[in-house]
């Protein structure tokens, strides 16, 4: 494990001690009742700002921000040229900022500074980009209607796509900047306003979102941040009766309680949740490809990754080489802080998942599972984790079962193409897959069996703007990213005129 230490950046630290508030309409405030939450650098554990705990009040407030910028603001007729101007605008100056935000998100969150701003951030502005192109391609349709009731009457049929109106936004904390961009992305394109409730865990990203947004031009009230606990900021945002549409990425768990509420008041919800993502290597895979895309499957971003390749199937005969080679890779990987460009994993976090992760590795061992690498906590400060590999797994073990949210990979073998389709299918998630061969016949007939919303082929959590994301069973509902996320985002109006 690295011991290396690196201090914030001026324009870091001159950030973090900021006395920070919520945005809400275009004034900076604080919470209601005068509450804050520290934020804790994950790599050592100590404080390194405090934000706003806000409540229902201040939700409220922010609800009636957006919802009076959607209807009674220059935001409500504003052309959608315009819109476009501003999403590119808006993302031009992410991209200024991206060294500090990179910063932000390794502080933070934990995460590599390097990956921060090379994946999170570059991903974020490109999809800002993709979905600024469609503020100009919102459309209706002509319908050529027969009414069959009324034969002697001439009609027109037509379509309109308008913006369904306030969007709750709920963000997680394993890639904070970039999923607010998500919920931000679409919502602006086609004209809706935004109360975004980031994780408590990882609120400095989003102010610096909202700073931004009023810097690129975004009028008052189209784009609010509350900062708070899961509990009550979000669950306040979530029953809201003025919110039209609620996103929401996270654990299936906490989904199903904001669905639920969503559906009291008829609210439209997306939910994107857990997983619990096969990576699959066939017989004629090439092993040494598969074993380190398998390798980043898992321990990329800490396998703080809602798809992240935590149960492994290789053919039974290259199971124990494609093991060792993983293996090799997770105890040859340098830990360090978020802030360290040469650590390969950072820390969890926070001190609750570094337990949660421990205690499924405790798990399973308990049920029978022989752990080849890690294993255990790392020595030290910070909430550090090491990669850890299992075999010997029970299937219906906990470990294979539930989502842990950890760098713990669970390797199993099949005997035959069936068994991986089906064994890979034996979840109640549906979020990822990722098949390994080089024979695609093979891999083409066995894609449609797959029950994920992604399968990836010879790669792994590859994402771009223009391919939807979501899950399938409880990893969700609705998509993410590309042309589909439009939908989501607006409701088809029916217009039938007498002529």
């Amino acid at each position: 494990m690295s011991t290396a230490t690196f201090s914030p950046s001026e324009a870091a630290q001159a950030f973090l001690q900021r006395q920070h508030k919520i945005l809400i309409g275009a004034e900076w405030q604080a919470a209601q009742d005068g509450r804050t939450l520290d934020v804790v650098n994950p790599a050592d554990g100590e404080k390194i700002a405090t934000v706003p705990s806000g409540g229902a009040e201040d939700i409220d407030r922010a609800v009636s921000a957006a919802k009076q910028a959607f209807e009674d603001s220059e935001w409500s007729r504003i052309k959608p040229v315009d819109r476009q101007k501003l999403l590119w605008d808006f993302a031009d100056l992410i991209e200024k900022n991206a060294p500090l935000l990179a910063e932000l998100e390794a502080l933070d969150n934990g995460k590599s500074v390097v990956i921060a701003e090379h994946v999170d951030i570059r991903l974020a502005v490109d999809f800002l980009r993709y979905m600024a192109g469609f503020a100009t391609k919102i459309e209706g349709r002509s319908v050529d209607v027969s009414v069959p009731f009324m034969p002697d009457a001439q009609f027109h049929g037509y379509t309109r796509r308008e913006a369904v109106g306030v969007v709750g936004a709920i963000v997680a904390w394993n890639f904070p900047l970039l999923l607010a961009c998500w919920k931000l992305g679409p919502a602006l394109a086609t004209g809706c306003t935004v109360v975004l409730k980031p994780a408590e865990d990882t609120p400095l990203t989003a102010l610096k979102l909202a700073e931004l947004a009023l810097e690129a031009g975004y009028p008052p009230g189209v784009f609010n941040v509350v900062t708070g606990l899961g509990h009550e900021a979000g669950a306040a945002l979530s029953s809201h009766p003025d919110v039209d549409k609620l996103t929401f990425t996270g654990s299936t768990e906490v989904g199903k309680l904001i669905g639920k509420a969503a559906m009291d008041s008829m609210t439209r919800v997306t939910l994107e949740l857990g997983g619990k993502s096969p990576t699959i290597v066939l017989q004629d895979a090439d092993l040494q490809n598969a074993a380190a895309g398998a390798a980043n499957a898992i321990f990329f971003n800490q396998g703080q990754v809602c798809c992240a390749g935590s149960r492994l199937y290789v053919h039974k005969k290259h199971f124990d080489n494609v093991v060792a080679d993983i293996s090799d890779i997770a105890n040859g990987m340098t830990l360090g802080a978020g802030l360290d460009p040469n650590a390969q994993m950072g820390p969890l976090v926070s001190a609750k998942q570094q337990q949660r992760v421990c205690g499924y590795i405790d798990q399973g061992i308990t049920s029978g599972a022989k752990v080849v690498a890690g294993g255990s906590a790392a020595d030290g400060p910070g909430f550090f984790v090491k990669p850890t590999v299992m075999v010997d797994v029970d299937h219906n073990a906990s470990v294979v079962k539930e989502e842990i949210f950890g760098p713990v990979l669970v390797a199993m073998p099949f005997d035959d193409i069936d068994e991986a389709v089906r064994i890979a299918n034996d979840s109640q998630y549906g979020l990822g897959a990722s098949i390994w061969s080089n024979n695609l016949s093979e891999v083409h007939r066995m894609i449609p069996r797959i029950k994920s919303g992604s399968v990836w082929v010879n790669c792994h959590t590859a994402l771009d703007p223009a391919l939807p994301f979501g899950g399938y069973k409880q990893s969700g509902l609705g998509r993410e990213m590309g042309s589909d996320v439009i939908e989501h985002y607006t409701e088809v109006k029916s217009v039938l005129m007498s002529i």
